[in-house]
């Protein structure tokens, strides 16, 4: 069943009463959505008024595939698909969002996602790191559908959308945490001749242009270029030096695609990722009071300007499509990937001052800071069929393929080319670049493979039934001694029973599963511990409302994992929790309320606990110590209580638009819940109060004119100044600082 909707440019308005009057706020605009909950609303088309038929004329970017904030494709689901249609909780952040928020970082768009917080950098795992319903993902990133888990900081300004699928999605992607997974998807070429480019210059050093150029060169043939370069400054510095915090990144995107729309279809792409940042470690918290200490201002800086976090990304991708008939297909990509990061970085203290050298001195020690360099390669094949047909009466929806993935990774820390070493007050530290050390090497080469299959049958009218499953193998050898190679193999599964009783209702309960090897992504352990698992079980419902302008959706879910791994790859306890689990309630709403009025709104409830805790093996004796029985029951790292986002805008005629929103976390966890020694408390106290980053809410705001050719965007982020902390390093020392009130002018040019 695929839905059909009447475009706002030629349907008859609803009765007034029903809108949403002037001045209302955006919470009257959400309480009107949720009031039409109710069975008698669901599903339903409002009554049509007496009035007579008024024309709109929307003016549609044809470079965009979701104009507004609701989707209306993915492929998330490895085939191209209406996002109502799948049985499972969805969230997309659409083009225009992004650049209506003046998004540059994938960091900074995922703010839009309900149940998702930010993780500082671990150790020896830099670059983005999120969590979603409480579970990592750094395992569960992908591009264009394509395994992508290397650890860089990526950017949008050469993506379309952000799909993230929610919980556990083994079946479809192979290994990965109970989260869910989150896809990127890239611009690609289009059949028309559009060109734009935009400038943009805001406080704290802010600079940033982009280009999106598209020419057609053919009947089927076009190709498109994007081109970025960014630099930003910081609210926060060293006061001995200045230094503060910087962002310094640059990329380019070509792509070129051959027999566009025909029945076969090749498209080739290139993409370049280059950053040369000063890294943010944060800020210290206080063991006293269990918050963000108060013996420094929050915009002191531990750093130097000597600190680097330099990356190149290249990814070359190709994909032949092959359609037999429009509703069969055959697509097949090949990709190679390599991902090069080098970085020092400076962490920060809850008593000593930064200094000019970069170091804090404690007694006759100096604590140099983390450093790594790493080179990470992928190559990888990946085909997938889908095909729509009917047998026995009943229709069918197949999605079959298999998947080689090799990864050839290496890590190292850097030498220390002072001469210098850690019980040594001077020289201080100085590192450079990929120059590394002997010591702390890990390297990694991995042969993956993977096969699977699904069906979703129409059995009777209105139901459906989806049944997948996918075997995956891993073969890997490393360079530890004790534990040299991993011969590893699961099947994986997914269920759903959908009803859709009208185009515009969609209710189901699913079931999916994941996992993750003893090796993969994490540290290796003397004796091979059973793997990471998970599985979640949802009901959820999908509501079209205002003829398909609005989509509401709400999930109820279960998410369990069983031998957490812990993600600080120099940690000597590998595993995190023996089981825990995560109850959650997700609300959602992305689209139009009316022709001038959009919103993009999230709220998720999350109650997480920890049900046993971890056992680790000790490197040398091989004793299993097991964690301390006190994290029993205790809320997990890094996971509120609830997250909400709300982004809405209004169209006040004229070329004028006026837009705003909020995001707010609940209070985060951070420390360590693997050892067997005490729970962390207060001084003095017994009862479990651990590193505390508190609750918060951001405000921004937008004031943009725009014409056919031409637009101008003023955003103001953190609108009311207010000092928060957006990320925790969650096992427990430091948190990182939101920014400021900034402030960005945009200009934007199309011919």
């Amino acid at each position: 069943m695929s839905r059909s909707r009447t475009p706002r440019s030629s349907h008859q308005l609803p009765k007034p009463s029903m809108l949403p009057q002037p001045g209302a706020t955006p919470i009257a605009v959400t309480s009107i959505a949720f009031m039409m909950l109710s069975p008698n609303a669901i599903g339903q088309r409002m009554p049509e008024a007496t009035l007579p038929t008024i024309r709109v004329e929307d003016r549609v970017d044809p470079m965009t595939v979701n104009p507004g904030y609701q989707a209306t494709e993915t492929r998330v689901g490895k085939i191209k698909q209406d996002p109502h249609e799948i049985p499972q909780a969805l969230t997309t952040i659409t083009q225009q969002l992004m650049e209506e928020q003046q998004v540059g970082s994938l960091r900074e768009a995922l703010r839009n996602v309900s149940g998702l917080t930010f993780n500082a950098a671990e150790g020896g795992r830099s670059g983005d790191n999120m969590m979603l319903r409480g579970f990592y993902t750094f395992g569960d990133l992908y591009l264009d559908g394509i395994r992508d888990t290397a650890q860089y900081n990526r950017e949008t300004f050469f993506l379309e959308q952000i799909d993230v699928l929610r919980g556990s999605a083994s079946m479809l992607f192979g290994r990965g945490q109970a989260g869910g997974v989150i896809n990127l998807v890239s611009k690609s070429p289009r059949l028309v001749d559009a060109y734009k480019l935009t400038g943009s210059v805001g406080s704290d050093g802010y600079l940033e242009t982009t280009a999106d150029l598209n020419k057609r060169l053919g009947d089927d043939s076009a190709l498109r270029i994007n081109l970025m370069k960014r630099n930003e400054g910081s609210w926060r510095s060293n006061p001995v030096t200045g230094a503060e915090p910087e962002v310094d990144r640059g990329g380019a995107q070509i792509s070129f695609v051959h027999g566009l729309k025909t029945d076969a279809e090749i498209a080739l792409s290139h993409v370049y990722l280059r950053n040369r940042d000063i890294p943010d470690y944060g800020f210290s918290f206080d063991n006293n009071t269990r918050r963000p200490n108060t013996n420094f201002t929050p915009d002191t800086f531990w750093g130097i300007d000597a600190n680097f976090d330099h990356g190149d990304t290249h990814i070359t991708t190709a994909t032949w499509t092959r359609r037999f008939t429009p509703q069969s297909e055959l697509r097949t990509t090949v990709r190679y990937g390599d991902y090069e990061r080098s970085y020092w970085a400076r962490t920060p203290s809850p008593t000593v001052a930064p200094n000019a050298a970069g170091t804090l001195i404690n007694g006759a020690n100096y604590n140099a800071g983390p450093t790594r360099a790493s080179d990470y390669k992928t190559l990888t094949l990946q085909s997938d069929f889908g095909n729509r047909f009917q047998a026995l009466g009943m229709k069918h929806e197949l999605v079959a393929g298999f998947e080689y993935l090799r990864e050839d990774s290496h890590r190292a820390s850097l030498l220390n080319l002072s001469g210098g070493n850690t019980v040594a007050l001077f020289p201080p530290p100085t590192f450079k670049p990929y120059v590394e050390s002997t010591a702390g090497i890990n390297d990694f080469t991995g042969n993956s493979y993977a096969v699977y299959i699904q069906d979703t049958v129409e059995f009777i009218p209105s139901w459906k039934a989806t049944l997948g499953v996918r075997r995956d193998e891993l073969d890997a050898t490393y360079s530890s001694v004790t534990s040299p190679r991993l011969d590893y193999g699961r099947w994986s599964g997914r269920t759903a029973l959908s009803y859709q009783p009208t185009e515009s209702a969609h209710y189901y309960v699913s079931y999916s599963d994941s996992f993750s090897p003893t090796a993969d992504l994490y540290q290796l352990t003397v004796v091979p511990q059973p793997p990471e698992t998970s599985k979640v079980v949802e009901i959820g419902a999908k509501w079209m409302l205002f003829d398909g302008d609005l989509n509401l959706r709400a999930a109820l879910y279960r998410a369990e994992k069983h031998w957490e791994r812990n993600t600080d790859l120099e940690s000597t306890a590998a595993i995190l929790t023996k089981k825990r689990r995560t109850d959650g309630i997700e609300i959602e709403a992305a689209g139009r309320i009316t022709n001038d009025w959009e919103i993009f709104a999230g709220l998720a409830l999350m109650d997480a606990k920890i049900l046993d805790t971890a056992e680790n093996i000790d490197a040398t004796t091989g004793v299993v110590t097991k964690g301390n029985p006190g994290y029993i029951g205790q809320r997990p790292r890094n996971t509120p209580d609830y997250t909400v986002n709300l982004w809405s805008t209004y169209k006040l005629g004229g070329g004028w638009k006026i837009g705003g929103g909020a995001e707010a976390k609940g209070e985060r966890y951070g420390y360590n819940p693997s050892g067997a020694g005490p729970i962390p408390t207060l001084p003095g106290g017994t009862a479990f109060h651990p590193n505390t980053a508190p609750s918060y809410t951001r405000w921004d705001a937008m004031l943009a004119y725009e014409q056919r050719d031409w637009a101008m965007r003023v955003n103001v982020r953190n609108l009311f100044d207010k000092v928060y902390y957006d990320a925790i390093y969650d096992n427990g020392p430091f948190t990182i600082p939101g920014s400021r009130r900034q402030f960005i002018l945009t200009g934007e040019l199309k011919f």
